[in-house]
């Protein structure tokens, strides 16, 4: 146990380090919102003694006097007397040691790896597997679905990029498909999987090298009435010149060869272009009609593939749902602050308001130079991803655990530099239940220092567990401009900076 020097008038603060206790980041973060709720505790962190994670205790006072190590646990409280963190304390370690409950049954006792599980499966009965753990094991675990012959999704992020080709090469040689690493989201005949909206079936199918992009286009099909047969995520790296578009190739094979699914989607990030051309050849060769909706500079908005899908398919394109905000002047000279939790979204905000802004630094930049480093804060027009696997080490995804964002909104709002905010809120399964409650108050104490547009894309559909329209009214009425597109919310940020896209 590390003790810090008691501050802000609290008479007792605990920071420890403990060795050999490992719980997920989303665990953890549940663990450190239930003893912040407690009366008399001013501060928490549970968490992962991750670099990031140092910094954060650091700010609030309660770095360790120890050089930890990223596997040990950081418990870290500040309470107003020695009786409260006792019992705060005491808490964390009921809270850590809570498990799900189980019948009592051995045969209720989960397996604790991929093949034991399937052990237990005839080779007949269908099965995906997912794999969600730290990157060192997923490899293992991934590795014995397809020796299996199932397909596999990997949630996990981490994994070298070398095993990620030898699974993928592994999968087709046995036929199946390996989803990711890091695989977001999914839909497969109906099941949605990681961060997936809740969409109406339909004909399109969808192969998403981008998880947030894949929401983006499934939303707005289902606002249009068009529905989805499979959304197959295939992990951010997928057409990148390493992995050669391995796992795009199969799913396109796969959704070929589906009765459900009338024509195909391509979603991603601009991709290594001699990988786009081998995709490119191999959808031409396909019975079933395939469309790009590939970011680029030439096709920068996901918005305008899904309408030209719908032209294809001869049908209207309906007026996307949105929410306009109040009346705000044009702020020529200020900033644009593109705070993301979505990789994909951050790239199609950069590729839409870039050619009317110039450089946009970014954490994620589209070019070498615009490199933002490690400054989140620094002045100009900046786009950050808080998805970016370097700042989620340790730590839920932004989606679900909205702390450094909001933490982000705060400091922009004591800055005094002229700016329009620009956010995503993404919904579905597996996000925050109701992310305009934590967004809303940060939202409004910013407006209330300081002059201060706020625009978001809210991406999501009536049928999640959120609710679109909800969540639009509870940011609408806090003065955000709401739209179901993140393009569309995008140009309207450049209208009030006075640019045009």
């Amino acid at each position: 146990m590390s003790p810090s020097a008691p501050s802000g008038g609290d008479a007792a603060v605990s920071v420890q380090l403990r060795s050999g206790v490992y719980a997920d980041s989303v665990k953890l973060m549940q663990v450190s919102r239930r003893i912040g709720a407690r009366e008399g505790v001013s501060a928490v962190l549970v968490a992962m003694a991750t670099p990031l994670n140092l910094e954060l205790a650091a700010g609030m006072g309660l770095a360790p006097d120890e050089q930890p190590s990223p596997e040990q646990l950081l418990i870290a409280v500040r309470a107003v007397d020695d009786e409260t963190l006792a019992d705060a304390l005491a808490d964390v370690d009921a809270a850590l040691a809570e498990r799900e409950r189980s019948t009592g049954t051995a045969a209720a006792i989960p397996h604790r790896t991929i093949g034991a599980g399937l052990d237990e499966l005839s080779p007949e009965a269908p099965a995906l597997a997912i794999v969600s753990v730290p990157g060192r094991h997923a490899v293992a675990e991934a590795a014995d679905a397809i020796a299996a012959g199932r397909s596999v999704l990997v949630f996990s992020d981490g994994v070298p990029v070398e095993h990620e080709v030898a699974l993928k090469r592994a999968a087709r040689n046995a036929g199946v498909l390996v989803m990711g690493p890091d695989c977001g989201t999914a839909i497969v005949s109906g099941v949605a999987l990681g961060f997936a909206n809740v969409v109406r079936p339909g004909p399109v199918g969808l192969v998403a090298a981008s998880g947030t992009g894949a929401q983006q286009v499934s939303c707005l099909l289902d606002m249009a009435g068009v529905g989805v047969s499979h959304v197959l995520g295939v992990g951010g790296r997928d057409l990148k010149e390493e992995v050669g578009g391995l796992a795009t190739l199969d799913a396109l094979a796969a959704l070929d060869a589906d009765p459900a699914t009338e024509r195909v989607l391509l979603v991603s990030k601009p991709p290594a272009p001699s990988v786009a051309a081998a995709v490119t050849d191999a959808a031409a060769q396909l019975s079933v009609p395939v469309r790009s909706a590939v970011l680029s500079p030439e096709s920068p908005d996901l918005t305008a593939a899904v309408e030209a899908l719908l032209a294809d398919m001869g049908l209207d394109v309906p007026v996307w749902p949105s929410r306009p905000g109040p009346a705000e002047a044009a702020v020529p000279g200020a900033a644009l602050k593109g705070l993301y939790s979505g990789g994909t979204l951050a790239d199609e905000a950069m590729l839409v308001a870039g050619p009317a802004l110039g450089g946009i630094r970014s954490n994620i930049p589209l070019r070498p130079e615009l490199d933002l480093g490690t400054d989140l804060s620094a002045p100009g027009h900046l786009v950050i991803d808080f998805g970016d696997d370097a700042l989620t080490v340790g730590r839920a995804h932004p989606m679900i655990d909205p702390t450094l964002r909001l933490e982000a909104i705060e400091a922009l709002a004591t800055s005094d530099e002229p700016a329009v905010l620009l956010l995503d809120v993404v919904l579905g399964y597996g996000a925050d239940p109701d992310p305009a409650a934590a967004l809303v108050p940060a939202l409004t104490a910013a407006r209330a220092r300081r002059s201060l547009p706020v625009v978001v894309a809210l991406i999501g559909t009536e049928g999640d567990p959120q609710g679109w329209s909800g969540q639009a009214d509870a940011l609408a009425a806090a003065g955000c401009a709401v739209f179901s597109s993140n393009a569309a919310a995008t140009r309207y940020a450049l209208d009030l900076l006075g640019a045009s896209a």
